[in-house]
């Protein structure tokens, strides 16, 4: 009851959720104690979609692989129509090495921001099958390397007309993992093609404030956050101090504040919020979900009584 009250407080526009669904660890926070850990993968998006703090989520899987329209459809069947998806697109666009064995990198990945089967791959068989409950289409850029960010201008116009030939009409996002990328003219050149800039919370990206202050001045828009990964950690590290997920470990007030105030200032202008948290960030999603929609619904009431 705690919850449905605290979500009933949020501004409207706004949207928080966690990167994925099926945490045994969860049990209590998400699912009823009688849940089996061997269902949630299959039935347990509807239970979450039951969460009164949680109206979208992301679909990480299709960064491994493509999805297909039926794929995507049962997931839409499974959430009321107000819910929305936050997508990946398959790592063969926005990587330009392909797997190699082992964990090595492999060959040059001819799919890399390539227009045809970016469309045909994901864009295509995401909206058809997700339909109204298609939210943010995320392009998830990993690291680079270097030849790309000594002169990221390169990247920056492969990108922007890679973006601009996509289909008209979804909220096309833009994630990376290399902070010398983030330029006025790659901000620019997202504007230019209709997209948005993710803003990403890893250790290999400026702190939020820095970021929002880096995409400042080039128009309003509905924003996408992930919060991913809390600086000081790599993935792996992460996943064992923090596993099984059922409590916060490793809390980031900071980060947190921030995000707050960055979505308060975007929903302010009158544009949509979109927050995707992962367990990694502190060591629980759902948690660190309540905490963060406490800390967004103080910022509101902090901007109401200043415009008081």
């Amino acid at each position: 009851m705690e919850w449905r009250e605290l979500a009933r407080q949020l501004p409207p526009g706004l949207r928080l959720g966690t990167s994925s669904w099926h945490f045994p660890g969860w049990r209590g926070l998400v699912w009823a104690d009688t849940a089996a850990p061997g269902d949630l993968s299959r039935y347990g998006l509807s239970a979450y979609a039951q969460h009164p703090l949680l109206s979208t989520v992301g679909i990480d899987r299709s960064f491994y692989a493509p999805l297909s329209v039926r794929q995507y459809a049962a997931y839409a069947g499974q959430v009321p129509e107000d819910f929305r998806f936050v997508v990946k697109a398959p790592s063969l666009v926005t990587s330009q090495w392909l797997p190699g064995e082992g964990g090595f990198r492999g060959g040059s990945n001819p799919n890399f921001m390539d227009l045809a089967y970016a469309t045909e791959q994901f864009v295509a068989p995401a909206l058809e099958g997700l339909g109204t409950r298609a939210g943010p289409l995320l392009f998830q850029f990993p690291p680079l390397g270097r030849t790309l960010t000594r002169a990221p201008e390169r990247f920056i116009a492969q990108l922007q007309a890679f973006l601009s030939g996509l289909p008209k009409g979804p909220h096309y996002a833009v994630e990376v993992r290399d902070d010398r990328v983030i330029t006025r003219r790659f901000f620019a050149s997202l504007k230019e093609a209709g997209a948005r800039y993710c803003v990403g919370v890893h250790p290999r990206m400026p702190a939020v404030a820095a970021q929002a202050a880096a995409m400042s001045g080039f128009g309003p828009g509905p924003l996408l956050i992930r919060w991913n990964l809390k600086a000081g950690y790599g993935y792996e590290e992460a996943r064992n101090r923090f596993t099984p997920f059922d409590h916060l470990v490793d809390e980031d007030v900071a980060t947190r504040e921030s995000i707050a105030q960055l979505c308060m200032a975007t929903l302010s202008a009158g544009q949509d919020c979109t927050i995707i948290v992962n367990n990694k960030a502190e060591g629980s999603a759902p948690l660190s979900v309540v905490k963060l929609a406490q800390a967004i619904v103080a910022a509101a009431r902090s901007r109401a009584a200043q415009a008081g």
